[in-house]
């Protein structure tokens, strides 16, 4: 029996994870938490073989807390179900001890193949990952994108200004002040050497990071 610990700040994201996992006779859900500091704590209960984990989370970032519990349980996997696709962050979590990285729009059945194949000590690889890293290689580590170099909270301010949403209802969705998220916005701008909203969007669509 695998044991898996769930981490994301959005309850029914939580509960359609449970319920599909539930159904592998093999897996069982064993715990749940809504951020970093309620990861931590799960993983220190010992009852988790395998942590699924958001990134992108209100106190304290994915990545963050990845650090955090490497630290101090350095042999649990921890498998990354993200929003964002692979491109953004995959190749770096797993430089930081991510066992895995899988983007939310996978097919479940993935999930759960990923799941066994990081509880066996085995990082999980998927296809687009492979894709990525093989790249990497290939380039020798240079000429990487510029957005490679934000941060996962500018990179989240960058996405929703891309798609056409105001500072005002960024700050709210992601319960920052519209100062702050006004701060995002410029150091975006600023990464990418570029000036405006329409070219955050015209890059985006460029890079292949939305639709």
């Amino acid at each position: 029996m695998i044991r898996v610990g769930i981490v994301d700040d959005h309850a029914i994201v939580r509960s359609g994870l449970r319920q599909f996992l539930g159904e592998n006779v093999d897996l069982r859900v064993t715990g749940e938490a809504v951020n970093g500091r309620e990861a931590l704590e799960l993983v220190r209960g010992g009852e988790v073989d395998v942590l699924l984990m958001d990134i992108s989370m209100p106190d304290q970032s994915g990545v963050d807390a990845l650090g955090a519990i490497k630290a101090r349980f350095p042999e649990l996997p921890v498998l990354i179900l993200s929003g964002f696709p692979e491109a953004h962050y995959a190749t770096n979590l797993l430089r930081q001890g991510a066992s895995g990285y899988l983007n939310k729009e996978c097919d479940p059945e993935e999930i759960v193949t990923a799941i066994r194949t990081v509880a066996r000590g085995r990082r999980y690889i998927s296809p687009a990952v492979a894709e990525l890293l093989a790249d990497g290689m290939a380039r020798g580590g240079g000429d990487k994108p510029a957005h490679d170099s934000l941060s996962e909270r500018e990179m989240q301010v960058f996405l929703r200004l891309a798609r056409g949403e105001t500072v005002g209802g960024i700050a709210e969705a992601v319960f920052l002040s519209v100062k702050t998220v006004s701060t995002y916005r410029t150091r975006v701008l600023e990464k990418l050497k570029l000036e405006t909203n329409s070219d955050l969007t015209y890059y985006a669509l460029k890079n292949g990071l939305i639709q």
